[in-house]
């Protein structure tokens, strides 16, 4: 009878790309960044995300390290009998490590932090959903953004709730009041609501 659904990416213009392209596009902007002898710095969070995105990454373009947040999650999974590909600690890397042609999985909070400096030249991006806004990596400072989210787009909310079929939608968290005007528009009862 009732639908209570979150709606951080409640706009149409969230609309996600297949995953595997994606994945492709930060394979390639890392062989690119190999090619050029610097590190890459990928930003994701710290448990979900990074995991993910490590499972996806093609290990055989070199060596992968993870920021200590990272590490911990990923260390979590593999004792859950996930299998990921090989990766080393920032924390146990030699003294003076090279890092050019690295991937180093960073928390976005890293950013702009002296502990970035060991990695010396660097190009950064952020894996999110949020990277999918004009104008998200000019204000964050990065060069590049991957829309790979753990939320559901525009499509995929709509088509749930169809699916779904409730006398009653409550949209909370993100664009509450728009999903909601946009579902009484279609003639769905529905409300935003403040958790």
């Amino acid at each position: 009878n009732l639908l209570i659904t979150e709606s951080t990416f409640g706009l149409p213009v969230f609309r996600w790309p297949p995953e595997e392209t994606v994945v492709r596009q930060i394979n390639d902007w890392w062989r690119d960044n190999q090619a050029k002898e610097i590190c890459s710095v990928l930003y994701c969070y710290a448990i979900g995300k990074s995991q993910r995105v490590l499972a996806a990454l093609d290990d055989g373009i070199g060596t992968i390290f993870t920021h200590g947040a990272i590490e911990k999650g990923v260390q979590a999974y593999r004792d859950s009998g996930v299998a990921l590909p090989d990766t080393k600690h920032v924390a146990s890397a030699e003294s003076k490590q090279d890092f050019r042609g690295a991937l180093v999985l960073a928390v976005p909070s890293a950013h702009g932090t002296t502990w970035m400096k060991r990695f010396g030249q660097v190009s950064t991006a952020m894996v999110s959903g949020w990277t999918m806004i004009r104008g998200w990596r000019r204000r964050r400072f990065m060069d590049h953004g991957f829309v790979i989210s753990d939320h559901v787009d525009w499509p995929a909310l709509m088509r749930a709730i169809r699916l779904c079929d409730p006398e009653e939608v409550w949209v909370d968290h993100g664009y509450s009041d728009i999903v909601a005007r946009n579902l009484n528009h279609t003639g769905r009862k529905a409300r935003a609501v403040e958790s």
